[in-house]
C-alpha cells in the first residue's frame, strides 16, 4: 500500500506470520518551517514524525483481527537521544516496528535516518521506543485487548515483558511525583530558574486530535519541545538544539476544546547541557464537572551551539529556593547516571 501526504511516501511491509512484527517506512523532506533560525530541525518536529509512525503501525495492528474497532493512543515515550542534527533540505527516513505486545499495550521501536539528497549520505539521528494502548471507537474509556504477536525467539518475549513491567512502574511513580505548578516570579535575576521559565497556552482544535477527539501525542510532544527550547534559549541566549528527551509520560487524555498550559523550567545545568522539566496541564474550560489536571510530563536536555555548530559552555543555573535546589540535585543525579551509562557503552568489550 502506498499513501501520499505532504510529500510523505508510506510503505507498509507485513512479515511472515511466524515473525513478530509489522514494519512501516516513511520519507519526509525537511522544510524551513520545520527548523530553527540556524537551520536545525526542531526536536519537536522529529518527535511528531516518530509518534505518527508509531500511531499508524500500532493502530493497524490492533485492528488486524475481527472485533471492535479502535485507535491506538500514546501512553509513554522512553528516553530518546538526538544522535545527530537534521537540517533543512534533508530527507527524514522514519521506520517503525512492533517489538512487543502485552494484553493491553503495544511497544513500537522507531528509527529516524537523515539523508543528504545531494550526496546520498545517510546518518542515524534518532532511536525511540513508544508504548500505545488501543481505545475503543465506541467508548473512549474502554481499553481493548491487543492481538498477540509470534516471536521468533523465546528471549524476545521475556525481554519485552521486562521492559513492559519497568515502564509501567515508572509511569505510576512519575504521575504522583509531578504534582506541582510553575508559578511566575516578578523581576527575576539572570541565570535563575524564574528568569528562563516559560509557559505556552494552547486551545485544542480539531486538527490537533484523533478520531476520538483527543490530542495526538505527537502534537503534545511538539509543543513541549517548543517550550523547552524557549527556556534553554532564554537561559544561554545562543542557538540551542535538543540533545535528548527523558521518558515522556502521558498521564491522561486531552479532549478537543480543552485549554492546555505547557510550562517549562530549568532544573539542572552541566558544563555543556541544560535539563528542562516540562509539565502539561489540561483545563476543561467548558466542563464544570472536571477540574484542571496534569496530562503529561518529561525532562528535555538541550545543548548550546555556536554559529559554526560547535558546542558552547552553558551559564550555570543558580537555584534559589529549597525546591529548586532539590530539583537541581535530582537533575545532577540523572545527568551522572546517563554519563556513566554512555561511558560504559563506549568501553570496548573483552
Amino acid at each position: 500500500m502506498l499513501l501520499l501526504r505532504r510529500g510523505v511516501s508510506l510503505k507498509v511491509f507485513r512479515k511472515g506470520a511466524d515473525e513478530a512484527c509489522l514494519r512501516e517506512k516513511a520519507k519526509l523532506i525537511m522544510r524551513p518551517d520545520d527548523a530553527n533560525v540556524a537551520g536545525n530541525v526542531h526536536g519537536g518536529t522529529i518527535l511528531k514524525m516518530i509518534e505518527e509512525a508509531g500511531a499508524i503501525i500500532s493502530t493497524r495492528h490492533c485492528n488486524s483481527q475481527n472485533g471492535e474497532r479502535c485507535v491506538a493512543a500514546l501512553a509513554r515515550v522512553e528516553r530518546t537521544d538526538f544522535l545527530s542534527p537534521m537540517c533543512i533540505g534533508e530527507v527524514a527516513h522514519v521506520s517503525a516496528e512492533i517489538t512487543y505486545t502485552s494484553k493491553h499495550s503495544v511497544e513500537v521501536q522507531v528509527n529516524v535516518m537523515s539523508e543528504n539528497i545531494l550526496t546520498g549520505t545517510k546518518k542515524l539521528t534518532n532511536k525511540a521506543t513508544l508504548w500505545y494502548v488501543p481505545l475503543s471507537l465506541k467508548n473512549v474509556d474502554k481499553v481493548l485487548e491487543v492481538p498477540p504477536v509470534v516471536y521468533s525467539r523465546q528471549e524476545q518475549e521475556e525481554e519485552g515483558r521486562k521492559r513492559y513491567e519497568a515502564q509501567k512502574l515508572e509511569r505510576m511513580e512519575t504521575k504522583w511525583r509531578n504534582g506541582d505548578i510553575v508559578q511566575p516570579v516578578p523581576n527575576p535575576e539572570p541565570n535563575t530558574v524564574s528568569y528562563s521559565q516559560s509557559s505556552l497556552i494552547h486551545l485544542v482544535g480539531p486538527s490537533d486530535c484523533t478520531l476520538h477527539g483527543f490530542v495526538h501525542g505527537g502534537v503534545t510532544m511538539k509543543l513541549m519541545d517548543e517550550v523547552a527550547g524557549i527556556v534553554a534559549a532564554r537561559h544561554c541566549k545562543t542557538n540551542i538544539v535538543t540533545a535528548s528527551v527523558d521518558a515522556i509520560n502521558f498521564h491522561d487524555k486531552i479532549r478537543k476544546g480543552y485549554v492546555i498550559t505547557i510550562s517549562g523550567r530549568m532544573t539542572f545545568t552541566s558544563n555543556k547541557s541544560m535539563e528542562i522539566e516540562v509539565l502539561v496541564d489540561a483545563d476543561p474550560v467548558v466542563d464544570n464537572s472536571q477540574k484542571r489536571y496534569r496530562a503529561a510530563s518529561a525532562f528535555f536536555t538541550y545543548v548550546s551551539l555556536s554559529q559554526e555548530g560547535k558546542s558552547l559552555p552553558v551559564p550555570q543555573l543558580v537555584p534559589e529556593t529549597e525546591d529548586e535546589k532539590k530539583r537541581f540535585e535530582e537533575g545532577k543525579g540523572r545527568y551522572l547516571q546517563m554519563k556513566a551509562k554512555r561511558q560504559g557503552q563506549a568501553e570496548p568489550q573483552p
